[in-house]
């Protein structure tokens, strides 16, 4: 396997796993007050938008050549890091 298919195949795996995590965390909106819940909502709401930006910019890590492959893994690892940093933070506060 090359390195890139590697590569993508840890961020595809990663993502996955931030995603059924955010599940977890959307199931517990239903036990929270009605108060808690506008607020939990819409950070869930956040959330997702940021999964849905790391998995756009794998789509196109994916698709990139050998020539940009170096800036892309460094976009990619950008995205990923402030997914996976808003998800620590939205998990420490529930």
């Amino acid at each position: 396997m090359t390195t890139k298919n590697v590569y993508i195949e840890k961020m595809k795996s990663q993502l996955d796993e931030l995603n059924a995590s955010m599940n977890k965390l959307d199931a517990k909106a239903t036990e929270a007050k009605a108060d808690a819940r506008a607020a939990y909502l819409e950070e869930m709401r956040k959330l997702r938008h940021q999964s849905k930006l790391a998995s756009a910019k794998l789509d196109e890590l994916k698709a990139a050549g050998e020539d940009n492959w170096n800036v892309m893994t460094t976009e990619m690892e950008k995205v990923r890091e402030a997914f996976v940093h808003s998800f620590n933070y939205f998990k420490s506060q529930i």
